[in-house]
């Protein structure tokens, strides 16, 4: 995802690019030199701001119960511990 460098001024002289360029990766804008602001997709917005559901939530769900999840079978044996 390439990043894409624009001053305040070149994005209020060219705000076409700006746009195009936020399709393919965050456009930095920079105020004096330094990063001020971030112009990104909806898209991209949306995917980072929305909340992840934990698996506790997931599983809470009705009707999780009836999923099938498979699981790996495993092949190794736990050892006991030693703990004098």
């Amino acid at each position: 995802m390439p990043v894409t460098m624009l001053s305040g001024r070149e994005l209020n002289q060219d705000l076409g690019r700006a746009k195009r360029a936020a399709k393919d990766g965050p456009v930095i804008i920079t105020d004096r030199g330094k990063p001020a602001h971030v112009l990104m997709s909806f898209e991209e917005y949306k995917r980072l701001t929305t909340k992840k559901k934990t698996i506790g939530e997931l599983l809470a769900y009705p009707g999780a119960e009836d999923i099938e999840l498979p699981l790996p079978d495993r092949s190794e044996l736990a050892k006991p511990v030693d703990l004098s």
